[in-house]
């Protein structure tokens, strides 16, 4: 929760962001646009210098970032770079957090979740939010991510103003891990949907369709969606630089569902299928590549995969 001793927390609220990679770079620089100071940290440290040369102040490591901020955002990759960036050599855990408050954007599974936001609050004092998000390195760069999130009600309303100098939307889902719950239930309708619309584009240009034509034609119908109109062009032109997401991100986050499913005896057939064709995505193309890549596992041959 906020410092009591606080008249008005939103005046002095001093902001750090932790992992800027696609997501987290843009994102930053958004805050930077509005105004706020912000004290940064990443691992590979030659992505910091576009945002010092913006104004933000880079620190040696994550306990330097959390000593200087009040809230102290973060979005890497995965549970173990979360834990890392906590519980590791000089990691936030190690610097005084009564009062403070971390905001994690990464996506990791609903108990670790509840498991670092334990265990940090044990160490240090230090609250949490987990709010992963949704819209990808468009919605990042433009400010119209979807944040969905997880945590003590005073927390959400203390982080609003923030998050939405870099989001769109900021939804109060309940406790501590409903914030990724929220976001597998996301990626179910995503990665399917990726899944979904690469084998109607397949189709239309197997078929002597121009399917670059498809979002005009479909537009306003009940086909029509966002991942219609964004995802359709990227894949018929192969347009994947800069990704909109890694396989492996989709791939985890679709990994995740699964566990969350059998755990909770939920029949997931479509997340599964999916999942296994983001599985072979990522033998064919590579774990880095784009997600929109799946639309190449329709190829015409096996060739096709690294030629196209």
């Amino acid at each position: 929760m906020a410092d009591a001793s606080r008249t008005n927390p939103q005046d002095v609220e001093r902001l750090g962001y932790i992992g800027l990679g696609l997501m987290g770079a843009p994102m930053t620089r958004r805050l930077l646009k509005a105004g706020h100071q912000v004290t940064i940290w990443n691992r590979s440290q030659h992505k910091t210098t576009p945002l010092v040369e913006a104004g933000a102040v880079r620190t040696a490591t994550p306990r330097d970032v959390m000593a200087k901020s009040d809230i102290v955002f973060m979005c890497v990759t995965d549970a173990a770079a979360v834990q890392e960036v906590i519980f590791g050599r000089e990691g936030l855990s190690s610097a005084p957090g009564a009062g403070k408050l971390v905001v994690d954007f990464s996506s990791i599974h609903p108990d670790a979740a509840r498991d670092l936001a334990a265990r940090l609050k044990d160490a240090n004092g230090t609250g949490w939010i987990d709010a992963p998000v949704s819209g990808g390195t468009k919605g990042a760069e433009e400010g119209t991510l979807a944040i969905m999130a997880g945590g003590e009600a005073g927390d959400i309303e203390r982080a609003r103003p923030y998050v939405l100098a870099m989001a769109r939307r900021f939804t109060h889902m309940g406790p501590i891990g409903a914030g990724q719950t929220t976001k597998l239930c996301n990626q179910v309708i995503v990665g399917c949907a990726m899944a979904v619309l690469a084998e109607a584009t397949r189709l239309a240009v197997n078929a002597g369709i121009d399917a670059n034509r498809l979002p005009e034609a479909l537009a306003g119908g009940f086909a029509d969606s966002i991942p219609l109109q964004l995802f359709v062009p990227r894949m018929v032109q192969g347009i994947h630089t800069p990704p909109l997401g890694h396989i492996a991100t989709m791939l985890k986050d679709l990994d995740t569902v699964a566990d969350v499913a059998e755990a909770t005896s939920t029949p997931v057939p479509m997340a599964s299928l999916a999942g296994q064709l983001f599985r072979l995505a990522k033998a064919a193309r590579g774990a880095q590549a784009d997600a929109l890549e799946i639309y190449k596992l329709s190829g015409q041959s096996l060739a096709s995969l690294n030629a196209t």
